[in-house]
């Protein structure tokens, strides 16, 4: 909409403080005041709520959505019981995606990308983190940084990237812990200043001593650090994140009672990812329930990949965070919109202005088509979302 601003009225409007029915008035891309009625200057546009629930767009704080090629072929294996491990020791996995995105060109990565955040977009995410990790080598790091930044300037939300560098061991590449430290870490450091550093701690790939080298490295560089850790083993790397200051602690499925309650206060954000649960069939999900009631910062996010998630739809991450995970529908959204919003503030995005419906906020909001919010986990598979803005942009209505 092109007019000077932009009234929704009469929304169930989710606030920080609880939820509010009445007024909200955009104005340059913010949201300019909340009142039961605001009123209404000429050339004003006006979009009738009629009791609907408007919420903060969501925030996705982890995903891996800048690839190509497929997994259906190892989707297949797993159906017939090949544990993912085994895929992952033969070639398969996060290998399989590596050969197809260092075939890709950068034009096929951008435009992969584009496809899935279009998508993801007119599903209510208007933030979006997308990690490289598919690469392996300085080279093609950089080849998906450049896609993941190119890829922002053609889509109207907003995107953080992250260099996702401890992701999978090269099999063909003896020293390749040392290599990624030496070579890769540098060239990345380089291009992109500052971008928050990654890895996975998991038996087959990164070990907790491999992380941690590389973390110490990216810190004394400048960059924050994230980490994946107890998808399928608790191997010591939460407690050792939060000693090292890591910004969040990613899984978390196989988490103990000591990983939860070094989380428990502290200022590293504990990220769920039920998805992976749901599309690997495991019965494994994060209890963030636990890791919530010991004072951890609860965030969850749709871990969208080609392997273990391959869906952006956060409805359907908080429908999974609900039944799953031992979050109320609530607790579910706030750990979809303002508590991931301040996770990636913390890796030095600016997106502390983000998720969550306030003045001064940036207006990225989405409207569903429900007067409960609670629908919005209660549904599973329907697409619960009426319109999406972007900035104060109408970009889904």
């Amino acid at each position: 909409m092109n007019a000077h601003a932009t009234i929704i009225r009469g929304a169930r409007v989710l606030t920080p403080g609880g939820a509010v029915l009445g007024d909200v008035r955009i104005e340059h891309g913010r949201i300019a005041a909340i009142a039961g009625t605001l009123p209404v200057a000429p050339g004003d546009a006006i979009v009738e709520a009629s009791g609907r629930v408007l919420l903060p767009g969501f925030v996705d704080c982890h995903t891996h959505a800048c690839w190509a090629g497929h997994r259906l072929d190892e989707w297949a294996g797993r159906l017939a019981g090949v544990p993912y491990l085994d895929i992952l020791r033969a070639g398969g996995g996060i290998m399989a995606t590596v050969r197809a995105v260092r075939d890709a060109s950068l034009a096929e990565l951008i435009a992969h990308l584009l496809d899935r955040l279009t998508r993801m977009l007119r599903g209510g995410t208007t933030t979006i983190e997308i990690k490289s990790g598919y690469g392996l080598t300085a080279a093609h790091e950089l080849k998906m940084l450049h896609a993941i930044a190119t890829a922002q300037s053609h889509w109207p939300g907003t995107i953080v990237p992250t260099a996702l560098l401890g992701h999978a061991i090269d099999p063909d590449v003896p020293d390749f812990v040392d290599r990624t430290i030496r070579e890769t870490l540098p060239a990345v450091s380089a291009e992109f200043p500052g971008i928050t550093i990654d890895a996975y701690c998991e038996r087959g790939a990164w070990s907790v001593e491999d992380c941690e080298r590389l973390f110490v490295a990216a810190r004394e560089a400048g960059h924050p650090v994230r980490v994946h850790a107890d998808q399928f083993n608790s191997l010591g790397m939460t407690p050792a994140a939060v000693r090292l200051g890591a910004v969040s602690v990613d899984h978390l499925e196989a988490s103990t009672d000591a990983d939860i309650s070094a989380l428990g206060g502290a200022t590293t954000f504990a990220v769920g990812l039920p998805l992976c649960g749901l599309h690997l069939a495991d019965g494994r999900f994060a209890d963030l329930r636990r890791a919530s009631d010991a004072g951890a910062r609860i965030a969850i996010a749709t871990n969208h990949n080609p392997g273990s998630a391959p869906s952006g739809s956060m409805p359907l991450a908080i429908g999974a965070a609900v039944r799953w995970c031992g979050l109320s529908p609530r607790e579910a959204i706030d750990a979809a919109t303002r508590t991931p919003a301040a996770l990636l503030a913390a890796c030095g995005a600016e997106t502390d202005n983000r998720g969550e419906i306030r003045p001064g906020a940036w207006a990225d909001l989405v409207l569903l088509r429900h007067t409960d919010e609670r629908a919005l986990a209660y549904e599973l598979g329907e697409d619960p979302v009426e319109a999406v803005w972007c900035g104060g942009v109408l970009v889904r209505g």
